[in-house]
């Protein structure tokens, strides 16, 4: 290609947005999308010192599709020209969808798209034919249900595929993640007990990129009863039964925690009653339990508890713990009234885990149909903690439980009377809010992170949708397409 000076340059620019937006839409930035052609334009006059390309002879007309065309020819010119560059705008892409809900409790937008760019949503409405310009960040995830990306606030990163997390295969790691986690649309993850250090090292990879994953947050080692791990607990290994924390003392419960946190650990969780093999229950004492809330609420950070029984419940309030990490599965109802109520006004947050007390029915040989009357009359009372007003976090308990699949736990929480915009709000909403990060997840909206998740079906027709994900969606990088 020849090469000839000019005086001057026209730029003819078809920006994606040239009309106000419809109403109940957010406007897509024309003036954005010019920003990044104007700039294409400087820097690539200033690339050849002001020369131009020469063709058929006529002025050269540069025709704005989209922001990201313009970021993919910078990166082009940058490789292979001389002299300091301008980085790049980031790129936009779309998603498209036959619905999108942008909150659980918006009207959805049928035949919608959400325009993404560097890691965050510019905007979100209905398709035309501007939208349609942008090109799509992964076409193969266009077409079917978007809604934000999902939150699971009860898992455990404790399963033979992330053993060695620091050394092993980022294969091995990343599909360990796609089989528990990003398969079913969590963008977010918060191991709440588990090796701390090797689920640090995992999360460093993750976030350096070398493994695609979903967000990870962990509360590190649990602390437990003075001599008191439980007995579901006999089949870990005796090297790591021997780090988890068994505080004696208020003062050594602050010091454990800590020290935890001080090791990059996101929470705390606290076993407040656990069984012991033969000897019935052993309760962490109160003041153990209250010093180590305490410490952790002084940090700014979270406290999860693992109940097991109606004292358990009680032992929760009087710490000030914020999450239950179960009910008190297998406790019969009904519940006492005044206790959920108490949790309702002291804002305790609840993970179901209904599945889980199927699981652990089975692993105790309990007869099948025993054991359904005991798992409906648990998913009766977790019903009347919901619609006394209990607040909700979604939940599997997976790596503890082996079966990874969250469908029946979505069907479960239907059972309880949760409706299907609720169980999506205990997704992506509810956790936003209990983690103070509303102004930055769990809606689509512009200026939130663009953590999304595809469905291959309407959760409003099925709460089994919930689980058939098409895409999973972290900060504008696709972690998972079916």
């Amino acid at each position: 290609m020849r090469w000839r000076n000019t005086p001057t340059e026209r730029i003819n620019v078809d920006p994606i947005v040239s009309e106000p937006p419809k109403p109940g839409s957010v406007a897509f930035e024309d003036s954005d999308i010019s920003r990044a052609a104007l700039h294409v334009a400087r820097v690539t006059r200033s690339l050849f010192n002001g020369r131009r390309p020469h063709g058929t002879g006529a002025d050269v007309i540069v025709s704005v599709r989209a922001a990201g065309v313009f970021g993919f020819v910078l990166s082009l010119c940058a490789c292979s020209a001389p002299g300091p560059t301008t980085p790049p705008e980031p790129p936009v892409r779309a998603m498209r969808g036959v619905k999108i809900y942008t909150s659980p409790d918006a009207v959805p937008i049928d035949d919608g798209v959400v325009v993404l760019r560097g890691g965050r949503i510019v905007a979100a409405g209905p398709r035309d034919a501007r939208s349609d310009r942008v090109p799509a960040l992964a076409p193969q995830c266009d077409g079917g249900v978007v809604v934000a990306g999902f939150q699971n606030s009860h898992v455990h990163l404790i399963g033979s595929a992330f053993a060695n997390a620091r050394t092993a295969p980022a294969a091995a790691l990343q599909n360990g993640l796609v089989n528990l986690l990003t398969r079913y649309g969590f963008t977010t993850a918060f191991d709440i007990a588990s090796d701390r250090d090797n689920t640090l090292a995992l999360r460093e990879r993750v976030n350096r990129g070398e493994v695609k994953g979903p967000r990870l947050l962990t509360a590190g080692l649990p602390l437990f009863p003075p001599q008191g791990l439980p007995s579901y607990l006999e089949g870990l290994s005796p090297s790591f039964l021997a780090r988890l924390p068994q505080p004696e003392t208020a003062a050594s419960a602050r010091a454990t925690v800590r020290q935890n946190l001080d090791a990059g650990a996101d929470a705390t969780k606290l076993f407040l009653v656990t069984p012991q093999r033969g000897r019935g229950l052993k309760h962490m004492p109160p003041d153990i339990a209250a010093a180590a809330a305490a410490e952790t609420h002084a940090r700014g950070k979270l406290v999860f508890a693992h109940p097991t029984d109606l004292d358990g419940l009680r032992a929760a309030l009087r710490a000030q713990v914020d999450i239950l990490a179960h009910p008190p599965l297998g406790t019969p109802g009904p519940w006492p009234a005044q206790l959920l109520a108490q949790l309702r006004a002291a804002g305790v947050h609840m993970v179901p885990t209904l599945k889980l007390l199927r699981f652990e029915l089975a692993k105790e040989q309990v007869p099948a149909a025993q054991a359904e009357r005991i798992v409906e009359d648990n998913v009766h009372e977790f019903g009347r903690f919901v619609a006394a007003g209990g607040k909700v976090l979604f939940g599997t308990d997976v790596d503890y439980m082996a079966d990874t699949d969250p469908t029946e736990e979505y069907e479960l929480m239907a059972r309880a009377g949760m409706g299907a915009m609720q169980i999506l709000a205990s997704l992506t909403t509810a956790p936003a809010e209990r983690w103070h990060e509303a102004q930055q997840r769990g809606r689509l909206a512009p200026g939130m992170d663009a953590d999304l998740v595809v469905l291959d079906g309407d959760p409003a027709g099925s709460v089994r949708h919930f689980a058939d994900v098409r895409c999973t969606v972290r900060g504008g990088d696709v972690i998972f397409a079916k």
